[in-house]
């Protein structure tokens, strides 16, 4: 299911700490107020319902990045989608509810592992985004370059402050998962693998300067990578989300909860890895309690051996074929100077749908 669509006096607003089965899901969506309004600082803050009072303060504090955060959840979202496509989960949203993918999320499983590491890499990327671009007077450019210029170029342009937009998803995005409970130390280990990977994939970006086209000098800044080389590298890291188990310790603030690798002969998760530590249902049928949507009516790949082929997407139930008809441009002849002209083409085209 798309995305709410946000025309341009509309933005998207965290609904901020949905609870679902007790635990917070920070990066659920409402439909806000007209951008116009976002002034009016009493107001927006106030209307967010469930925000944690720290939460509440960065709100008014940061006013001016809020709406660079709920653009950063919107994009992890999109890249959710994208990522997972031709899966049996592929990141379904529900319209008109706060809890956006329903209670898919409620257990620790891989899927919320990357939710949480997706949302959080993109608050921090489209608030970085936000300050080189210039629409807020509390950031900007990052000034503290790292290291001498190379020889044959200089710094330059604006370096995107990465270190700040991770800092402000970790202040946000964090704000609630002080529980000494697992999924609390879960939630913020994925979140903070989403953001070192922005960090890890800084690079510089250079500009060549001189007379017809020569590269006497070059002028280089620090930029972040494509956000969907993010989403893919973040992909990578579901795949291969390391299973953990609960351990209870006793403590002088009471029993606190902490995560362990279950296969110790595998390599220990680092702080770029993701975790989870429940099993994820097959995502083959409909489940309201789980929040799966089944594979019912899914398009799959006839031609595939993959997760996305009609063999495991339908989960062996087969599937149905159809032809459709798609009006294409086709023919297309170059005129000079300077246009094309295209016929209008009829193509038959099979589909396949899961069963």
């Amino acid at each position: 299911m798309d995305l709410y669509l946000i025309g341009y006096m509309m933005c998207v607003w965290l609904s901020s700490w949905r609870v679902l089965g007790g635990y917070p899901i920070w990066w659920s969506l409402a439909l806000g107020q007209q951008y116009s309004s976002l002034g009016s600082q009493p107001i927006l803050c106030g209307s967010i319902p469930g925000l944690v009072p720290k939460q509440l303060r960065f709100c008014r504090n940061y006013i001016e990045i809020m709406p660079s955060v709920a653009e950063g959840v919107k994009l992890g979202i999109q890249e959710c989608q994208h990522q997972f496509r031709g899966r049996r989960w592929n990141c379904t949203t529900i319209k008109d509810n706060l809890a956006i993918f329903g209670p898919v999320l409620d257990k620790a499983t891989r899927e919320s592992a990357f939710v949480h590491a997706i949302a959080s890499a993109g608050v921090a990327f489209a608030v970085t985004r936000s300050c080189a671009e210039g629409t807020s007077t509390m950031c900007g450019c990052d000034s503290h370059h790292k290291g001498p210029p190379g020889e044959g170029w200089k710094w330059g342009g604006c370096s995107e402050d990465a270190e700040f937009g991770v800092l402000v998803s970790r202040e946000f995005a964090d704000a609630r998962e002080n529980r000494p409970d697992a999924r609390s130390a879960m939630n913020r280990h994925n979140n903070e693998a989403g953001r070192t990977t922005i960090l890890d994939h800084m690079h510089l970006r250079c500009k060549c300067h001189g007379l017809s086209g020569s590269c006497e000098v070059k002028t280089c800044w620090w930029a972040q990578p494509d956000f969907r080389m993010l989403g893919d590298y973040l992909k990578d890291k579901y795949d291969s989300a390391s299973e953990m188990v609960v351990e209870k310790h006793r403590e002088s603030r009471g029993w606190v909860e902490t995560l362990r690798a279950k296969y110790a002969f595998f390599k220990h998760p680092t702080e770029r890895d993701m975790v989870y530590y429940e099993g994820s249902p097959n995502f083959c049928e409909p489940n309201q309690e789980t929040g799966s949507f089944g594979t019912r009516d899914r398009a799959c790949n006839v031609s595939s051996h993959g997760i996305e082929g009609c063999d495991l997407l339908c989960c062996g139930r087969g599937h149905n074929t159809r032809t459709e008809k798609r009006k294409e441009k086709c023919h297309c002849i170059f005129h000079w100077c300077c246009y094309v002209s295209c016929q209008e083409c009829v193509r038959v085209y099979d589909v396949h749908t899961c069963k």
